[in-house]
């Protein structure tokens, strides 16, 4: 089993027959993705990379049955497209994106809120590398090779350190369930604790890592869900521990603005809450392993 996506899923491509949309789209196909069209406005009756090309997100759902759309729409399009697929009963969403406009994602939060909680789009970013499920598909921009398929759930606000997390359990011989990317922006689609509530109800995930950043108090609320609602055991890493006040740090959200966001306030109050710390971005592997190796 895996969350969000599996080898059956039907995906879309939004932004389809763009440079980066295309050579992603490609990327995803050649994994193995389950990719069944994509969306061009202006262009919908054409085949790209030998699959359809709708002017609209319904008309996907409507003639190949999508279910899961990727975002590679230029930020200022991005929002408009993300509500677009939640509007035509896409059930989730990765935005890829980068530099959506604050305000512009409180449109979409707002959007997705009119809907029933059953009928609600899932989505997750923008501003991260996706979603990946080995061995049965990808929706991302990830090097899909690293990810070796096993009983590990990762879920990260940073692209690159998943990367690090998954190549080091591949060289300790561990495989990942599915690794979720929830995106470096200040306003995501989805949190921490959103993505251990279905880890938690994955029969195959055995252990949670989750890796993040100054900023914010998503860390905190996922350990708190961890510790009153979780059978599995949480593994962390919290990126900046000396990352200075009031300044970004790479991602939009990485910033210290209140009192609990800076990273050894993080780890803390984690340790608190029965969370075990990778101590450093190149013990994540290790530590992973002592866990598992309990089980």
């Amino acid at each position: 089993m895996a969350i969000l996506i599996n080898v059956e899923t039907r995906i879309i491509v939004q932004g389809f027959t763009g440079k980066i949309g295309s050579f992603h789209a490609q990327d995803m196909i050649n994994y193995g993705s389950n990719v069944v069209g994509g969306i061009t406005p202006g262009k919908g009756g054409q085949t790209h990379l030998g699959l359809p090309v709708f002017n609209t997100v319904r008309k996907s759902v409507e003639q190949v049955g999508a279910e899961a759309s990727i975002i590679f729409v230029p930020p200022a399009f991005a929002a408009d497209s993300i509500m677009e697929a939640a509007d035509a009963g896409i059930k989730y969403c990765v935005a890829i994106t980068d530099g959506i406009p604050t305000q512009d994602m409180m449109k979409v939060k707002q959007y997705l809120r009119k809907f029933p909680k059953g009928e609600r789009m899932i989505l997750t970013g923008p501003n991260c590398a996706g979603t990946i499920s080995p061995g049965q598909a990808m929706l991302g921009i990830m090097p899909g090779h690293i990810y070796q398929q096993g009983v590990v759930g990762i879920v990260g606000r940073s692209g690159t350190l998943g990367y690090e997390a998954a190549d080091q359990m591949k060289e300790l011989g561990i495989g990942i369930s599915t690794s979720v990317g929830i995106g470096g922006d200040p306003i995501n689609g989805s949190s921490h604790r959103d993505i251990f509530e279905k880890f938690e109800q994955d029969d195959d995930t055995k252990v949670v890592l989750m890796i993040g950043e100054i900023g914010g108090s998503q860390e905190v609320d996922a350990g708190k869900i961890a510790k009153e609602h979780m059978s599995k055991p949480v593994v962390a890493y919290i990126a900046g521990l000396s990352a200075p006040k009031w300044r970004r740090m790479g991602h939009a959200g990485a910033i210290i603005s209140e009192a609990g966001e800076g990273a050894a306030e993080k780890v803390e109050m984690l340790q608190d809450l029965g969370v075990t710390i990778a101590p450093n971005p190149s013990s994540m592997g290790a530590t992973i392993a002592k866990v598992l190796a309990k089980l």
